[in-house]
């Protein structure tokens, strides 16, 4: 894992890919923000290094969540996961270890912030194989769906961007 802002280490606190920093008054001022004026405050949006990949190539995604209000807001989540992504509808391109905390928890954000994370599909997917592990395999020809959301009980607000991936 990359070091955080400064030099440091990661810490628990950055380790979704925002240093996050304790600040009773960001803390504070957000949660007088109600949490739908809170959720609707926030935009999410997906770029994509290219749109057209062929099988099995990686491409690189770019997700940024922006506070829209010129007050801080902070938008609560039920478990410990502040944000995710999907491609057809599976986390993390189904490659990534999905397991979270049940324990609440918020994602806050300055007055007109923008936090900005990237992550990299490499246009395969996760599938059980009769050992009872698993194998990855190409995803198929065609369009697929890349979606990034805050991790709200209905995974809004939430943005999306589509690949396809070509013939051979």
């Amino acid at each position: 894992m990359a070091a955080s802002p400064g030099g440091r280490p990661p810490t628990d606190r950055d380790r979704f890919g925002f240093a996050e920093t304790a600040d009773w008054l960001r803390a504070g001022l957000g949660g007088l923000v109600p949490q739908p004026l809170a959720r609707r405050a926030v935009v999410v949006t997906v770029d994509l290094d290219r749109e057209v990949i062929a099988p099995g190539e990686p491409v690189e995604i770019a997700v940024s969540f922006r506070n829209r209000l010129p007050v801080p807001v902070s938008v609560a989540t039920p478990k410990r996961r502040r944000w995710g992504w999907t491609v057809d509808g599976e986390l993390a391109g189904g490659g990534a270890d999905v397991r979270t905390r049940a324990r609440p928890s918020a994602f806050a954000f300055d007055a007109r912030e923008r936090k900005t994370v990237r992550r990299t599909w490499r246009g395969r997917f996760r599938r059980p194989d009769a050992e009872g592990g698993a194998r990855w395999i190409d995803a198929e020809p065609g369009e697929h769906a890349v979606a990034a959301f805050v991790a709200t009980a209905d995974r809004t607000p939430r943005a999306s961007a589509t690949v396809l991936v070509r013939e051979d």
